[in-house]
């Protein structure tokens, strides 16, 4: 329970019993929690708040969940917050939308508190996990740093959202090995998320705009590698 409340919790849903539940769920697990009726006003708390996680519904009235996503993606002070998507929208080309702008889980509704409190406390298990891992890799003049989540390249830093940086950690961590999208769904999002094959290319592609399409090879009906010569 101390542990847990170390940990901010920020809510974003237009539907006040949905905040309540959700608020009272939490806080009952030890978080400390903040609630937000519509994007607009979650990311001023977010500025503020500073949460380790965001709840966030996709259809919201004055800022709908992706612009919002966006938003708090672009604030370096929650470069390492967990984005969670929590709606009621299935269509595939929702989540591929979430997942674009750097969402790290997408969870339908109805909601089901006690499973919702489970797949929140995996995220933040995998994260403590991979802390204490933490090292650097240097393969020409890429400089991944587990340690402070930086990438260099030439000596010039570049921000990539979580999700992009763990996926290049992962395949330059195991250089010239071949991985399916099932592989690194698995070893990134893992197996208590549930995400479409597409978000792995969709990421693949993001990364590849920001260091250059030298490092990670399409092996094709495979998947990706990492290449070191």
């Amino acid at each position: 329970m101390g542990k847990k409340a170390s940990q901010k919790i920020l809510v974003v849903d237009d539907e006040e019993p949905i905040l309540e539940l959700l608020k009272y769920n939490l806080e009952k697990e030890g978080y400390e929690v903040r609630v937000a009726a519509d994007g607009q006003a979650g990311v001023e708390i977010a500025k503020k708040f500073h949460p380790d996680l965001v709840l966030l519904d996709i259809m919201m009235p004055k800022m709908d969940g992706v612009e919002t996503c966006r938003l708090l993606r672009d604030n370096p002070d929650l470069e390492n917050t967990f984005i969670v998507f929590l709606t009621a929208r299935a269509e595939e080309y929702s989540e591929i939308a979430a997942f674009d702008v750097g969402a790290d889980d997408y969870i339908l509704k109805p909601i089901k508190p006690r499973a919702l409190m489970s797949r929140i406390s995996a995220l933040f298990r995998r994260e403590s996990k991979k802390k204490s891992a933490a090292e650097q890799i240097t393969v020409g003049d890429l400089i991944i740093d587990r340690t402070s989540y930086t990438i260099k390249i030439k000596g010039m830093e570049i921000s990539l959202p979580k999700k992009e940086f763990e996926l290049l950690y992962f395949l330059a961590n195991n250089p010239n090995q071949v991985f399916s999208r099932d592989d690194l769904l698995l070893n990134i999002w893992g197996s208590d998320v549930y995400v479409l094959a597409r978000t792995v290319d969709v990421h693949v592609r993001k990364v590849r705009e920001k260091i250059g399409e030298d490092y990670i090879t399409t092996v094709k009906g495979v998947g990706y590698k990492f290449n070191v010569s």
